[in-house]
C-alpha cells in the first residue's frame, strides 16, 4: 500500500463526467453566463449577424462571456484568452468547448468597442434597481496610467531642436569642404553617400517638429499620439492618460467611469458628477473629491448646475498666519478688500489666471504700506501687499464655509477609504499598472472593462448569496432550499442582499 497520493495516467473512466459535473455550483463561470444571457446584446449596440451564406461565426454572446470572465480572472491579453480557452476548466464550460483564437477576439473587441463600454452602464442600471446603490455619499478620483507606447519612442521638442541644430552643422561642414574641392580641381563633387541618410533624418526631424506645432506640444508620443505627459504615481513625468472613477460608499461600486487626456484632475468634478446623473438617474447627496479638483470654475459650476460636492481646499496658501489671504474680506460692491486691520485695499490690476479657459482675476493692492505697522508680518513684498480675488470667489468662500459643519468634515474625511481602494485593488490585486491597448477610444473601452470586472466581482459576491437575478429561478445553484424560499416570498427584503437580473 503506497503512503503518497500520486496520478494514475492508465485510469479510464467508463462513463465519463460532463463539464457540468466538473465545475463547482458556485464558479464565477456560471455567474458571467447569466450576466451576458440576460443582457439584449443588439440593443447595446454588438454586431450581429445578418447573412446565412458563409462560415459560421463565434457568436457575440459567446466571445463576450471570454472577455468579460477573462478581465474577471486577470487575463486582458487575446493571447492569453486563447489559451484559456483551451486548458481552463471555467472558460471551457463558458465556452461549451469553443475554441475562437486570438485574432478572433481581438477582431471582436475591435469592432465591439461602444457595446462594451455600455456593459458597465447596463450592469450598474440593474443593480441600481435592486437598490443596491446608494445615493447619500459619492466619491470621485483620478489615477495616471502609463501608455502601452515605449517610453524610448517620445519626441520631446528640446532634444529634437538639439539634434537638428547638431545635424545642420554636421551637414554643412561637410558641404563647405565639398565645394572647396570641387573649386579647386574644377571638377563637379556630389552630395557624399553617406549625407543623403543624413538629409532624410533631417527631413524626419523637421516633420516632427511641424507635428508638435500642429498639436501646440512640446513633447509626442508617435506610437500613441493621444497619449499625454503628466505625473504617474511614481512622481515621474511619462506619457499616459487620466482614468476616472466615481465610488459608491455603501455597496463600493463604480458609478461612474471615464478616461481623459487632461494632465490634471481640475476640470473633471461637474463631468464626472453629470455622468452618475446619466447613469443613475440622480446623483448623491454629496460627491466628496480631494485637492486635485479644487478648481474655483468647477466649484462654481456645481453650484450652478446644483450638485452637492465636497473638495479638500486644504489651508490657504498663503501662509501669513493672522494676515493670510482668507482672512482680507472682499466687498465686491464697492471693488475693494479690507484687511485685518480695517484698511482698504484698491482694485490695482488684472491677471490672467487660466491660458486654457481664458479666466482672469483682479489685484488689489495695499496703498498704506509705507506707514503700517505690520508691514513685513502681512508680506515680505517692497511693494506691499496685494491680493488676488478670481471670477469664482464666492464659490470658494461658500465651500469653506460648507466645509466648516462638523459632518461635512467627517463626509471629507471617508474620501480615501471609498475610493483609494478601489485603484488599489485595480494596481495591485489585478496587477493593472499598463494599460494594453493604444488610442483614446480604445483605452477607454479597456477601462470600462476594468470596471466592469470590478463591479461584477461585488455583484458575484450577492449572486453567491442566491439573490435572484430578477427571477427567483435564475440564482447561484449552491444556494440552500430555505435561502430561494425566503427570495421568493420576499423575506429576504434587505437591500444589500438583493440582485435582481435582467431575464
Amino acid at each position: 500500500m503506497s503512503y503518497e497520493k500520486r496520478a494514475n495516467y492508465e485510469t479510464q473512466w467508463l462513463l465519463p463526467p460532463s463539464l457540468e459535473d466538473l465545475l463547482g455550483k458556485e464558479h464565477p463561470a456560471r455567474f458571467i453566463r447569466e450576466l451576458v444571457e440576460a443582457l439584449d446584446l443588439k440593443a447595446l449596440g454588438f454586431r450581429q449577424r445578418v447573412a446565412e451564406e458563409g462560415r459560421p461565426n463565434y457568436a457575440s454572446d459567446l466571445l463576450l462571456k471570454v472577455w468579460l470572465y477573462g478581465y474577471f480572472r486577470k487575463i486582458r491579453s487575446s493571447r492569453g484568452l486563447e489559451q484559456a480557452c483551451m486548458d481552463q476548466m471555467g472558460m471551457l464550460w463558458l465556452t461549451g468547448l469553443q475554441t475562437p483564437d486570438h485574432n478572433t477576439l481581438w477582431r471582436f473587441w475591435r469592432d465591439n468597442k461602444a457595446g462594451i463600454g455600455r456593459v458597465f452602464k447596463e450592469g450598474l442600471r440593474i443593480a441600481a434597481e435592486a437598490k443596491l446603490v446608494g445615493l447619500v455619499l459619492h466619491a470621485v478620483d483620478g489615477t495616471k496610467i502609463e501608455t502601452a507606447a515605449r517610453k524610448g519612442q517620445a519626441w520631446h521638442r528640446r532634444d529634437v531642436e538639439k539634434l537638428m541644430g547638431e545635424l545642420d552643422e554636421v551637414i554643412e561642414q561637410v558641404m563647405a569642404e565639398t565645394e572647396r574641392m570641387g573649386g579647386d580641381s574644377g571638377i563637379e563633387y556630389r552630395l557624399p553617400e553617406h549625407l543623403h541618410d543624413r538629409q532624410d533624418l533631417r527631413g524626419m526631424i523637421q516633420e516632427r517638429l511641424r507635428e508638435m506645432d500642429r498639436q501646440n506640444r512640446d513633447q509626442v508620443m508617435p506610437d500613441d499620439e493621444d497619449s499625454r505627459m503628466m505625473k504617474l504615481g511614481d512622481g515621474r513625468k511619462r506619457f499616459g492618460y487620466n482614468a476616472q472613477v466615481v465610488v459608491d460608499e455603501k455597496s463600493g461600486l463604480i458609478v461612474a467611469e471615464e478616461v481623459v487626456q487632461d494632465e490634471s484632475d481640475n476640470y473633471q468634478l461637474t463631468p464626472m458628477v453629470e455622468q452618475v446623473q446619466k447613469n443613475l438617474g440622480q446623483a448623491a447627496d454629496e460627491t466628496v473629491a480631494d485637492g486635485g479638483y479644487k478648481a474655483p470654475s468647477e466649484l462654481a459650476r456645481a453650484e450652478n448646475l446644483h450638485q452637492s460636492v465636497l473638495v479638500n481646499l486644504g489651508k490657504p496658501s498663503d501662509g501669513n498666519g493672522d494676515y493670510s489671504a482668507a482672512r482680507f474680506v472682499y466687498h465686491e460692491a464697492e471693488d475693494h478688500c479690507v484687511c485685518p486691520r480695517g484698511e482698504k485695499l484698491p482694485f490695482w490690476k488684472e491677471k490672467k489666471k487660466d491660458r486654457v479657459h481664458l479666466t482672469t482675476a483682479r489685484m488689489y493692492r495695499c496703498q498704506s504700506y509705507a506707514d503700517c505697522p505690520v508691514r513685513w508680518q502681512c508680506s515680505d513684498s517692497k511693494n506691499g501687499r496685494s491680493i488676488e480675488i478670481g471670477p469664482h470667489h464666492g464659490a470658494v468662500l461658500r465651500q469653506r464655509i460648507k466645509q466648516q459643519d462638523p459632518a461635512k468634515a467627517e463626509l471629507l474625511k471617508k474620501r480615501g477609504q471609498i475610493v483609494e481602494r478601489i485603484f488599489g485593488w485595480i494596481k495591485q490585486e489585478m496587477g493593472f499598472r499598463r494599460w494594453t491597448v493604444r488610442g483614446l477610444e480604445s483605452v477607454r473601452t479597456q477601462w470600462a472593462m476594468i470596471c466592469t470586472a470590478i463591479n461584477l466581482r461585488v455583484l458575484y459576491r450577492q449572486w453567491l448569496s442566491g439573490t435572484p437575478l430578477r427571477s427567483p429561478k435564475i440564482m447561484c445553484q449552491c444556494s440552500s432550499p430555505e435561502t430561494i424560499i425566503r427570495a421568493q416570498t420576499g423575506i429576504l427584503n434587505n437591500p444589500a442582499n438583493l440582485l435582481l437580473w435582467s431575464a
